[in-house]
């Protein structure tokens, strides 16, 4: 099996890594959710300190109350090394345990501890 810490580079596409993440989200709380995910409500420092550990660009899609992420990285992107340094950002472990009431995942817990990898079993350019 694939090192999922690894993850994915599209051949022919601006030389990046793709992981993609799934976590289910409490059904009650789903619209709360995506009120403090959209870009008016998100708190600042946290799409900043998604950047400064190297991340490029991160979606999040929603079905009924399962979460769907996909985080796209330069090809040396090290998986451990850049949630560790997000982790100390400002207000990251404030963040993660504010979502936690939305999430079902324990609080005190960093993101990469509750979002979990996907291993991808189709890709058409393969």
């Amino acid at each position: 099996m694939k090192n999922l810490k690894e993850g994915y580079h599209e051949p022919g596409k601006m030389a990046t890594r793709r992981f993609c993440q799934f976590l289910k989200i409490n059904p009650e709380t789903v619209e709360q959710y995506k009120y403090w995910h959209s870009s008016e409500n998100i708190w600042p420092e946290i799409p900043e300190g998604i950047k400064k550990a190297g991340i490029l660009n991160m979606e999040i899609y929603l079905i009924e109350d399962k979460a769907f992420m996909i985080i796209e990285t330069p090809l040396d992107f090290d998986w451990d090394a850049a949630f560790g340094k997000l982790a100390g950002f400002k207000r990251q472990a404030e963040w993660e345990d504010f979502v936690a009431q939305f999430q079902e995942a324990a609080s005190g817990r960093r993101s990469e501890e509750k979002w979990q990898l996907m291993e991808r079993i189709f890709s058409l350019n393969d």
